[in-house]
């Protein structure tokens, strides 16, 4: 069984720092693509930014410049390091892991952290 759990949301003002945490057990995180992505309200879920095992690193172009994504296998997190950040910012972060089992991807998707860019 898989789990994902997220950590490190919270109230910043804008142009401050957070950095998310997503922790996930299961055995597979390090030959799966570790992501985040966020919804704001009202609007639809996106990706923000993925790091598969290869080192491939992709992100959105809204972040780019400011959010750093890594991961350390050895501990099976994920990060997030969110900085300059924006009102626009705002949303419910989630922590995605995509497993390419033998049936084609699996994800596995942690509850959710909140973030929330005001002043």
């Amino acid at each position: 069984q898989v789990q994902v759990v997220e950590s490190g949301g919270g109230l910043v003002q804008p142009g401050g720092s957070l950095r998310l945490s997503c922790a996930a057990s299961g055995g597979i995180f390090s030959i799966s693509t570790g992501g985040w992505y966020r919804q704001a309200p009202g609007k639809g879920r996106e990706l923000v930014a993925s790091a598969t095992s290869g080192g491939n690193i992709n992100y959105a172009d809204s972040v780019k410049g400011r959010f750093t994504i890594s991961r350390d296998n050895a501990k099976a997190t994920v990060y997030l390091q969110m900085n300059s950040l924006k009102p626009e910012d705002t949303a419910v972060y989630y922590c995605n892991v995509r497993h390419n089992s033998w049936l084609g991807p699996v994800d596995y998707w942690g509850k959710g952290t909140l973030v929330t860019v005001s002043s």
